[in-house]
């Protein structure tokens, strides 16, 4: 993997105009190698700025989630596997707004095609999960590569706090649920 990550940051240096295509393709086939999206997000950083490498991190973590919305139709194995690591991580009535699946993204060990899952999920076609894939690609390809160095060498205190303001984000954003109980009902007599 080190030797692969060498050869791309070379290739991507030397290849001129074509460097954010090739960033962009990084983006697509880094899953194949195991490569986490914090990685290469940092790594756009570093090769383009803030600006332009969050918006080839953005164009190219949606063009990952529109690779896998037809890799699940085409292997059903994998959206079987990726449908038991929801199951285990979100209940089945648990339903998420985007500033939660936003929020879950830029967790680092949140699996990234959880929340892609999601998304299949809950739109209707192929338009509406590119739409809303985008938008829930902004927040980790926008922080991973401006902050990506604060965040890497934070000391093991600094992580465990960054770890706890997002769950509190995520906590904050969930579905706000209201319970009606009549007036009979809150007084009714227990019967026994």
């Amino acid at each position: 993997m080190e030797e692969f990550l060498r050869k791309s940051l070379f290739v991507i240096e030397q290849s001129g105009w074509l460097a954010p295509l090739f960033f962009i393709l990084l983006h697509v086939v880094r899953q194949i190698f195991f490569i986490p999206v914090l990685f290469i997000c940092l790594l756009g950083g570093y090769l383009f700025g803030t600006l332009a490498g969050s918006l080839y991190s953005i164009v190219g973590l949606t063009a990952v989630s529109f690779v896998f919305y037809w890799l699940v139709y085409l292997f059903p194995g994998v959206r079987k596997k990726v449908a038991a690591l929801k199951r285990r991580m979100l209940k089945d009535e648990y339903r998420l707004t985007l500033p939660q699946m936003m929020v879950m993204r830029l967790m680092p060990f949140v699996h990234f095609h959880l929340v892609s899952l999601y998304l299949m999920e809950t739109t209707d076609n192929v338009k509406k999960y590119t739409q809303q894939s985008f938008i829930v690609s902004i927040p980790p390809a926008i922080v991973y590569t401006s902050f990506g160095d604060m965040l890497h060498e934070l000391p093991l205190v600094g992580t465990v706090v960054f770890i706890l303001f997002l769950t509190l984000l995520f906590l904050f954003f969930r579905p706000k649920r209201t319970t009606s109980v009549s007036w009979a009902g809150f007084f009714a007599e227990k019967k026994e």
